[in-house]
Parts: C-alpha cells; sequence; structure tokens
C-alpha cells in the first residue's frame, strides 16, 4: 500500500517579495539534506523519484512545492523518521542548527563541467540579472495589487459589524474546543502556505491537506469581512490550549491567514473564497458566511462602483505580476538549459543512489 502525500508550499512569491516559511517546515527534522548547485542539476527530479521510492514502501510524505515552477519541488520531508532534503539555493537559504549532525550538504555541482559553463558566462550573468530583475518586477506589481486590495477591504471595514465578528468567533472557539486542553504536551505550530502565485497563475493545495480531516468550515465573505482575524483567533485559541496547529498564511498577502487546521480535532477552517474557491461535497462540510453575518446589508448594491474599479485594478495588477513570473520562468529554462548541456547526469545519480542508501538505512535503524 502506498504511502500518503502531502502537498503545500514553504515559500512564495508574494506582496511582501519573496516570502520564507522553511524554517518551520523544517524545524522537527533530526536530519536534513542541503542540495546544492545550479538550475538544471536534477535538483528537483532527485527529491521527487527518492519520495516515490519512499511513498512506495507506504510510508507517508510531504512535498514542498516551488512556487516559481509548478513542475517542481523544493523540499522532501519524510516526517515519521524527521528526514528531510531541500534546495538550498536562493531564494530559499536555508540556516543550519548543527552542521554534520543534522545538516549534511549535497554539491550536485561536482556533476557539471566548469569549462563547458565557462563558455557561457556572459549569458548566465546575464540571465541571472533579467530573472532577478523579473522576480523583483512581480513583487512590485503583487504590492500594487495589495494596495488595490486594501480599497476593498475598507469599504467593507466601513461596513462591519465588530461586536458580531467576535461573537461568531467565540462560537466556533467554543465548538471547537468547548473546555478541552491538552496540557500534557506543548503545543506544536507549524507555518505553511496552502497555495502559491505561480508562474501558470494561482495554485493550491486545501482538496489534498483536508483530504483527511473529518470537519471542515469554508469560509464566505468579501475581503475586509474579518476572515484571516478569525482564523488568527482560532489558532491561537488551539496553541493556548495545547493543540497541535497548522497555519496556512495566504500566498499573496503573508500577513494574513487562509486557512487553519487542528489535526487532534479533526477539524479544517478555511478562506473559500478567489482563487482558492470551493463548495461543500461532503456531508460533514459547512460554510460560515461572513458577508451574511458581519457586514451591513446592501453594502454591495450601494458600493458597486467602487467595488468593482478596486476589484478591476486589484485584478488586473495580479495577472500582470503573474505575466512577470512567467516570463522569468521562460528565462529561468534558459539558463537551465546552459547548465543541463553541462552536467554528468550519471554522477547526480551516484549521488541519489547513495541518498536513498542513507536514508533507508536511517528507516531501517
Amino acid at each position: 500500500m502506498r504511502g500518503k502525500i502531502l502537498n503545500y508550499y514553504a515559500g512564495g512569491n508574494t506582496a511582501k517579495g519573496f516570502y520564507n516559511l522553511y524554517d518551520s517546515a523544517l524545524e522537527d527534522l533530526d536530519k536534513l539534506f542541503i542540495l546544492k548547485g545550479g538550475p538544471g542539476t536534477g535538483k528537483s527530479t532527485l527529491m521527487k523519484t527518492i519520495g516515490e521510492l519512499i511513498v512506495n514502501k507506504g510510508i507517508d510524505i510531504e512535498f514542498l512545492h516551488c512556487s516559481s515552477d509548478t513542475n517542481s519541488v523544493d523540499g522532501l520531508i519524510i516526517p515519521k523518521f524527521q528526514i528531510g532534503i531541500v534546495d538550498g539555493t536562493a531564494p530559499h537559504v536555508i540556516k543550519p542548527k548543527a552542521p554534520g549532525v543534522i545538516e549534511e550538504y549535497v554539491n550536485l555541482g561536482v556533476a557539471w563541467d566548469s569549462k563547458k559553463l565557462s563558455v557561457h558566462k556572459e549569458a548566465i550573468l546575464s540571465l541571472n540579472a533579467e530573472i532577478s530583475k523579473k522576480f523583483q518586477t512581480a513583487y512590485n506589481t503583487f504590492a500594487a495589487s495589495l494596495r488595490a486590495h486594501d480599497e476593498i477591504e475598507e469599504i467593507y471595514i466601513s461596513n462591519m459589524d465588530f461586536l458580531e465578528a467576535n461573537k461568531l468567533t467565540d462560537e466556533l472557539i467554543a465548538l471547537f474546543y468547548g473546555n478541552d486542553n491538552n496540557t500534557e504536551k506543548d503545543s506544536k505550530v507549524k507555518h505553511r502556505f496552502l497555495g502559491a502565485a505561480t508562474p501558470s497563475g494561482a495554485v493550491d493545495y486545501i482538496q489534498n491537506l483536508t483530504e483527511e480531516i473529518e470537519k471542515r468550515y469554508f469560509i464566505k465573505g468579501r475581503a475586509g469581512s474579518g476572515k484571516s482575524t478569525m482564523l488568527k483567533k482560532i489558532a491561537a485559541a488551539g496553541e493556548e490550549r495545547g493543540f497541535d496547529v497548522e497555519i496556512y498564511h495566504c500566498g499573496f498577502d503573508p500577513n494574513s491567514l487562509d486557512m487553519v487546521i487542528i489535526p487532534e480535532k479533526g477539524i479544517a477552517i478555511f478562506d473559500s473564497t478567489a482563487p482558492h474557491e470551493y463548495f461543500p461535497d461532503r456531508e460533514n462540510d459547512e460554510i460560515i458566511d461572513m458577508y451574511e453575518r458581519c457586514i451591513t446589508p446592501g453594502t454591495d448594491e450601494k458600493y458597486a462602483t467602487e467595488i468593482e474599479r478596486t476589484t478591476n485594478s486589484y485584478k488586473d495588477k495580479m495577472k500582470e505580476a503573474i505575466s512577470y513570473l512567467a516570463e522569468a520562468k521562460v528565462l529561468r529554462d534558459e539558463l537551465e538549459a546552459i547548465y543541463i548541456s553541462a552536467m554528468d547526469f550519471s554522477k547526480v545519480e551516484k549521488i541519489q543512489s547513495e541518498l536513498i542508501e542513507e536514508i533507508e538505512s536511517m528507516i531501517n535503524n
């Protein structure tokens, strides 16, 4: 029987630049292999190959996906054995806690022919500079989109019944936790992204992440209707009571939350509005409508013109930012092609085999 694969992001292209949650994703590991090497050196393929091997042994794994290439992964975690492999190249540079004890560097750069690469020195430098510019332009454009989004929020915030929002939040906290405390242990809190802005547009893994969750709450509402604030309070209440909490940040604005999972309670509650809009399809699924409960009736109609204008501005800037990520991806593919042409992949396969042997040894012992 195959193990299960959990998919999420630990880093994202956001309105705050590249935002890194790798420290949280990797903090419990006893062994972390940090891969070094340029683009096209086979880091993602190596992790995917090892991941498939492990999952086919009936062991659960986690894939940390790459927000700049939907076909790539940036990390692999084997939770049961506290083993991980991660791409340690920019922008997700990993700070080691105990090099040689926990972290071990694996250099795939030994498989390239430096002489072949040197012929392309100017092209490599030029492509790297252009890629950096494209990403920075994308981040600046996401920031402009966020400013437009904030304007939409202001309309709804000014028509918000905060007492009712607090009451709803208190009701949910009481429903989720009751008088339960899990004080025999400390709460473990994980910070992740459920989705990301990618060159292909918005991608999310909500369905995968909640697949085993018994009770799912779909939050409906508008920008500024208090969804993220409510999620933060629910997460904090779980942590205070000693329950493990998975906190999923917004891939657009990492200061906001999109989902909270309380595994021991079998509960997931998430922002189910665009770009990750879902509707109940299981018997236990339930909708929480923040607009209906907390916003002045008729707000949509009263401010229709302003909402349409700012929404269009927000969406236009989002599309523009995504286009810069797509342009960066094209340039990145060109850069990868140069490195691939200079690689001896038989050496990478040897490194992969040695890694598999070492990981299997740790699992068997």
